[in-house]
């Protein structure tokens, strides 16, 4: 491509931006005075030239550089975002080749390797793609300041469309510039703590602002395309969904109980009831249908003459009529479920579950194909018969999890107090054939009457709570339970017993069924080695075949990206996580069940972050068979789904991947497991060599912004489950988080370089060639060397050399940084010779380009983050110091995007 052709592509880009900085400057302007607009304008020639600091401003404005840097890059990020998605359309318009990620590409190649029409639609009717919200606190900005962002990505793009009067133009214009002034006058940083039932709002949110909207879409596209393609279309089932932890996980969070578990419930139920309604308000004002001219069928007949509108002027009108009767009864369903919904209509009856709303709803589209109205039961009608479908009257599937040892707590004190044996001091086997005695067994072990711990009491409150939440809003409501540091059959067991206690596991003739999935999560190096161990034990217990045979034979197993990668690091992580995919793939095959992985990614690398369409295609074989669950976590979760255009090509690239990894040919990916075996043992030994170097605890507290981010108000959980005396201690999230925060970027490349270097040290040029090799033909490899990349470029020596001078030891912060530093040099000199490339991001020109823009900027965060600490420090009590602090933060996280 030639750079004027590159340069009329990005020209709306430009443009974009220099409207965005023109509007802010006049903001600042007016604000704080041109001083402080002049001195962010010159950042990024000052940072060039020195290095350092910007020309000094008086202490009480840093606050306000802060500000504005931070809020550059959130506008630059909405200008990126928007011009993504411009040249998206763009290639469609010009009927260029479909991209990579989207369906046309994958139903495209799908065709061409000779997919047949039937083996598509039997996958899709087995498939289970599943995008899981979840709560983890590396979300730092507010929902009013997203709002804020949404406004000026609407007026960016309402700037943009062609034939625009002057005077339209400058209303649009003004109309941004009060966008651009609220946000500068909005609090970033919240003065309050997070709490459960705000996370719970906050994911509820995403629907009206995407999902209602991106779902159906999408459903409707891929039904288009096939058709298109294959000549034929399948009846698509609800196959893809947006699932929820939020309200459900405990793991390390002890807010959550059975009451806010049935506020996750009722605040979901909520916005789907709200939105039904809506809709139904809508069509009801559509369609005004009168008896004169059209017939309606025998069922729509019957609506109507059961409809609450007995006004008459819809005597004459069947279809009005009919609605007002849906209508009635989904808000009579909702009033019974203790849902809140207000001014519509009341009559006659309920829905005894969403099925049954359903069928009414589909009585009316059949009358309308029926009586010459056919594509008056399409659009409006048709998406919301989909979107009923797919959200039901829950909104979203709700996971629960909790950690082994609090079950094993909970069961031990079942067996103390109904007076058997010493459960908690037992070995596995003993355990195993105690839970295997009292599963057998229809009675129960809990006595009302009996002494139980607060914690005890609380598990099983949430358990039951969780059976009346599957009994009045649908069995698929919670759907899963899911056992953190799973390491034995005994873990699993454990959470069985619980469920029986509750009701959510009954024996039916002596057989057990299970209303929900007991699902393990392999975390740690140790466990993930040990995954088709366990479940092999697993699956040779009769009563657990028997148990899976009431969940069809399916067992979803979950993988722990986090807690491997802070254990092993990110190429040890990254390989053992592959190697047990495909140690489980043989393991479920042998014995004739069912696998579905749930990947539990964060959004930055090192917490198994990355594009995930390239990830999903990478999977090792048989691992993904139509079905997949992925976390969407943290600041992820607003990138990717505040926009609907956004959302809907990210679903779209879950769905294109899940099909391209099941029907796909096998690719000529070549992953040579004796290298990789070599790498991974020497990456280890240097990530462990590192993290276990006396007082590296020492080093991490002082020399990232650690103990700042966990007084951020950024979630509802503490940073770590106890006081942070070990890296055992910290969770996964503020572990990355602070390295990100510090330009280390420690997690996602830590290793490699020493790995690769110690590997040619072996076996010389053929080594290099080798690992030459398995670049180019290893989707797997490729993932891990981009991704990689990504962070590297991300990553900045320099800077992070100014957080180690805050550290008060200078010989161990002199000692770890050398570390630091060589290896990071080794890791990009590995990253060159497998690749031949000789810059970072030679290849993607587009991140190159968009870090060029605002690493100036984040780096004078990062100098200004530094000296705030060290301020800090030397005043503990500087409210005004923190809360700046806290804005670098913020400012940072923003323009780095995948940080936590």
């Amino acid at each position: 491509m030639n750079n004027k052709n590159q340069f009329e592509k990005d020209l709306p880009l430009k443009n974009d931006l220099a409207r965005l900085e023109r509007l802010l400057g006049e903001v600042l302007s007016e604000q704080v005075g041109p001083a402080l607009y002049q001195e962010m304008r010159a950042i990024p020639q000052q940072m060039q030239q020195e290095g350092n600091l910007p020309a000094r401003l008086p202490e009480d404005a840093d606050s306000a550089l802060v500000r504005a840097c931070g809020l550059y890059a959130q506008l630059f990020n909405i200008a990126e975002d928007l011009h993504h998605t411009r040249r998206r359309r763009a290639h469609r318009l010009a009927g260029s080749a479909p991209q990579q990620g989207s369906l046309e590409r994958a139903l495209q190649q799908l065709h061409q390797e000779g997919v047949g029409f039937e083996q598509l639609s039997s996958t899709l009717s087995e498939a289970a793609v599943v995008a899981v919200l979840t709560a983890h606190p590396t979300e730092v900005q507010r929902q009013s300041v997203l709002d804020g962002h949404r406004a000026v990505r609407r007026f960016l793009h309402r700037l943009n469309q062609p034939g625009l009067l002057p005077e339209e133009k400058a209303d649009l214009d003004a109309k941004l510039k009060r966008v651009i002034l609220a946000l500068w006058q909005t609090a970033e940083i919240r003065h309050f703590k997070l709490t459960v039932l705000d996370e719970i709002k906050n994911g509820v949110a995403y629907h009206p602002m995407t999902f209602f909207s991106a779902l159906p879409k999408l459903y409707e596209h891929l039904s288009q395309l096939i058709g298109e393609t294959w000549g034929k279309t399948p009846e698509l089932k609800p196959f893809l969904r947006i699932a929820s932890w939020i309200g459900g996980d405990r793991d390390g969070n002890p807010n959550v109980d059975a009451a806010l578990l049935t506020s996750a419930v009722t605040h979901q139920a909520e916005a789907a009831f709200e939105h039904y309604l809506h809709e139904l308000a809508t069509l009801y004002r559509e369609l005004s249908l009168s008896s004169r001219h059209v017939a309606v069928s025998g069922a729509v007949a019957a609506l109507s003459s059961a409809s609450p509108d007995d006004k008459v002027s819809r005597m004459e009108e069947p279809y009005r009529r009919a609605l007002a009767t849906v209508q009635a009864r989904l808000a009579n369903t909702a009033h019974r479920l203790g849902v809140k919904v207000h001014g519509h209509w009341h009559g006659h009856g309920e829905y005894a579950d969403a099925e049954a709303c359903l069928a009414d709803l589909r009585a009316i589209a059949d009358s309308l194909r029926s009586h010459d109205s056919a594509c008056l039961a399409e659009g409006r009608l048709g998406r919301l018969i989909r979107t009923l479908e797919v959200f039901g009257f829950f909104l979203m599937p709700l996971d629960l999890r909790q950690f082994a040892g609090m079950h094993q707590s909970v069961v031990g004190e079942l067996f103390a107090q109904a007076g058997l044996e010493d459960y908690a001091q037992a070995d596995e086997p003993t355990r195993v054939s105690l839970l295997m005695r009292e599963l057998s067994s229809p009675r129960l072990l809990f006595s009302p009457y009996a002494d139980y711990s607060e914690a005890a009491r609380k598990e099983l409150a949430i358990f039951r709570e969780a059976a009346r939440i599957q009994r009045e809003f649908g069995v698929e409501a919670i759907g899963q339970s899911i056992i953190s540091n799973c390491a034995s059959v005994g873990d699993m067991l454990a959470l069985a017993l619980l469920l029986k206690e509750c009701g959510l596991i009954r024996l039916v003739d002596g057989a057990p069924v299970s209303t929900l999935n007991l699902v393990p999560l392999f975390e740690t190096i140790a466990d993930l080695r040990a995954a088709d161990r366990v479940m092999d034990e697993l699956f040779a217990l009769p009563w657990y075949r028997a148990l899976l045979k009431s969940r069809g034979d399916l067992q979803e197993v979950m993988l722990g990206y986090s807690d491997s990668n802070k254990d092993g690091g990110y190429l040890t992580s990254q390989w053992e996580l592959y190697q047990a995919e495909s140690r489980l793939v043989e393991c479920f095959e042998r014995a004739g069940v069912r696998l579905q992985l749930f990947h539990g990614r964060g959004g930055s690398v090192g917490r198994g972050g990355g594009p995930a369409f390239e990830a999903i295609v990478a999977q090792p074989a048989g691992s993904v068979a139509g079905r997949i669950r992925i976390t969407e976590q943290g600041e992820v979760i607003a990138s990717k789904y505040s926009d609907p255009d956004i959302g809907l090509r990210n679903l779209e690239a879950l769905v294109a991947a899940t099909l391209e990894a099941t029907l796909g040919q096998a690719s000529s990916d070549h992953v040579d497991h004796a290298a990789f075996d070599e790498l991974s043992r020497d990456a280890y030994a240097a990530y462990r060599q590192l993290v276990e170097t006396p007082s590296f605890m020492q080093y991490f507290l002082e020399g990232t912004p650690i103990n700042a981010i966990a007084q951020l108000n950024i979630g509802s959980r503490p940073a770590s489950r106890k006081r942070l005396d070990a890296i055992t201690d910290l969770r996964a999230i503020p572990w990355v988080f602070s390295w990100s925060q510090s330009r280390v970027m420690l997690p996602g490349w830590y290793g490699f370089g020493a790995a690769v270097a110690a590997f040619v040290e072996r076996h010389g040029r053929d080594g290099m060639q080798r690992l030459q090799s398995m670049a180019r033909g290893s989707g797997f490899f490729r993932v891990i060397l981009s991704n990689m990349e990504q962070v590297l470029a991300k990553a900045d020596l320099r800077i992070a050399r100014r957080y180690a001078d805050l550290v008060e030891d200078r010989a161990l912060a002199d000692q770890l940084f050398s570390l630091l530093e060589a290896e990071w040099q080794r890791t990009v000199d590995a990253l060159f010779a497998i690749t031949g490339q000789k810059v970072l991001l030679e290849n993607n020109p587009t991140l190159a380009r968009s870090l060029a823009t605002r690493l100036p900027y984040l780096d004078a965060l990062n100098l200004l983050q530094v000296e705030l600490l060290r301020r800090l420090r030397a005043r503990p009590d500087a409210a005004d110091a923190l809360y700046t602090l806290h804005l670098t933060i913020n400012g940072i996280s923003a323009g780095l995007r995948n940080s936590g």
